[in-house]
């Protein structure tokens, strides 16, 4: 029997609602980016899928979107897309060995941003590019003096500041593959320069640190050196860091069995609790006051092209793996998810992978409606039903084993918890995984503090079995089932479907 104990006192942070955010990263001359152009875009109100795009962003509920995100951000200059579309120059794009015309840059984002009520997030290039160019930047998006970039922009037909608030410094700059690879104490020095300007220009923006996708389990890396990079960079510029971003993937093989996929959570949540503690332990050794932030500015599951394609490109075509397909990697969305909601103290920004990719949109038929992922019903799920308050959950039952990486896991359990607090709504959200590839688990959740005063609304994310995916021909495979439960007291019991993310909405008091 498994059981779930809650204490609704027993708070471990507040929740920030930036954890559903996205990243938009611009490659090919790609249509799809036209779709995202709400205005003057010629699919605008003429083709269903800018409506459908919209609409889906919407169910989305994001609270900022990162651009112009992953590694084209490295050789990106961002003057090139600013200004009449018909003067803006085509460029080749090194990072994806595609080119690129420039024809959404700052201002269709912005322009983007606003019209979604979602917080803009730029990421300057600390590639081959520099301090001014980025300050230049800032100054051009939230300059409001008499001065030639805030002229430039007010010419360009913005007249009130953009005011963005959130820059990163860089991309992935710990990769050996990156434009402008930086090591350790390179990076620690360009930060500080960086941060020095840009905060010179406007004191009130937030700055995010690149700090580690290279982990020592990726075979394509040399040696990584994130606890080293993470250490010179606070000891170098922690007064000037108020985030610091790590990438985390799964990579699944495709013959990788289903329990070692599941384990990647375990790893993952141990990665989060390294990194959490070295931020902490640094901190307080050189007596850094603020709270400094995790941003997991990339995250999720990122299948890797067969063996035999790494590696090669098309020239003037950008080679991609698969982001989520089937309902496994629905459920590692709602492992990771739940891990932000666990480790809420800390990390307090998540963008979730590539848009308008990520969402499921076809590129094999760009006019055809959007075809919604698996992994986009967990995220609409978390997004719109995560309270302010993350709990301290006890849980246990039925185990298994499992290893990810150069990493062996025993004692694994097969549901993994998160819950969230509304107080002011008197509604606790208990998030469920159900990782067992064909069993129901009968759940006993029990309130030490508190009592369930009526109705649980019911949400699970589910399909036929685990390689299940939403296809042209069965979009429809995996989705959201909703359904009600009347309970009162202090407990009730529940049976979790196999494979399965659930959501129970509680009411309490």
């Amino acid at each position: 029997m498994n059981h779930i104990k809650i204490d609704l006192e027993r708070i471990v942070s507040d929740i920030d609602r930036n954890i559903f955010s996205g990243n938009l990263e611009l490659g090919d001359k790609d249509p799809r980016f036209a779709y995202l152009d709400i205005g003057d875009s010629p699919l605008a109100d003429k083709s269903s899928l800018n409506s459908d795009v919209r609409s889906a962003l919407e169910r989305m509920n994001l609270a900022t979107i990162r651009f112009p995100g992953g590694n084209f951000a490295s050789g990106y200059r961002w003057m090139d897309g600013v200004g009449p579309r018909s003067g803006r120059p085509t460029r080749h794009d090194l990072a994806w060995n595609s080119m690129i015309p420039n024809q959404y840059g700052t201002n269709e984002f912005i322009r983007f941003c606003r019209a979604m009520k979602i917080e803009p997030y730029f990421c300057a290039n600390c590639g081959d590019g520099d301090m001014r160019e980025a300050s230049d930047w800032v100054e051009y998006c939230n300059g409001s003096g008499d001065t030639a970039l805030a002229n430039l922009r007010r010419k360009h037909g913005f007249e009130a500041p953009h005011n963005v608030k959130y820059w990163g410094i860089g991309n992935e700059v710990d990769s050996p593959g990156q434009i402008g690879y930086k090591t350790p104490q390179e990076y620690a020095r360009a930060y500080t320069e960086f941060s020095k300007v840009m905060k010179r220009v406007d004191p009130n923006i937030k700055l995010i640190a690149s700090a580690v996708c290279s982990w020592e389990d990726n075979p394509s890396h040399r040696q990584a050196e994130w606890v080293e990079r993470t250490q010179l960079m606070l000891e170098q510029a922690g007064d000037r860091i108020d985030y610091i971003s790590i990438h985390r993937y799964a990579h699944p093989d495709s013959d990788v069995s289903f329990e070692t996929y599941m384990a990647f959570a375990q790893e993952f949540n141990e990665r989060l609790s390294a990194y959490e503690g070295l931020i902490r332990a640094v901190s307080l050794e050189r007596g850094i006051k603020h709270h400094i932030g995790m941003a997991v500015d990339e995250w999720g599951v990122y299948r890797r092209p067969a063996a035999h394609n790494v590696g090669k490109t098309i020239p003037g075509k950008r080679a991609s793996g698969l982001n989520e397909k089937n309902l496994e990697d629905t459920l590692v969305v709602g492992l990771c998810l739940n891990a932000f909601i666990r480790h809420s103290y800390s990390v307090r920004m998540a963008n979730y992978p590539p848009m308008p990719m990520g969402i499921g949109i076809n590129a094999a038929r760009p006019n055809g409606p959007v075809l919604l992922t698996a992994a986009f019903y967990p995220f609409e799920l978390y997004s719109h039903t995560c309270g302010q308050l993350a709990l301290d959950v006890f849980w246990h039952g039925e185990t298994f084993s499992g290893g990810y990486g150069n990493r062996a896991y025993s004692g694994i359990r097969n549901l993994d918890v998160a819950a969230t607090l509304d107080a002011g709504r008197k509604q606790l959200v208990v998030y469920v995984v159900n990782q067992s590839k064909d069993r129901a688990m009968e759940t006993t959740i029990t309130l030490t503090s508190g009592q369930f005063t009526g109705n649980v609304k019911i949400s699970v994310v589910n399909g036929p079995d685990v390689k299940s995916e939403n296809t042209i021909e069965k979009p429809n495979e995996v989705g959201t089932n909703k359904s009600d439960l009347t309970v009162s007291g202090k407990s009730f019991t529940y049976i979790f479907e196999p494979h399965s993310v659930t959501a129970l909405v509680c009411a309490v008091n």
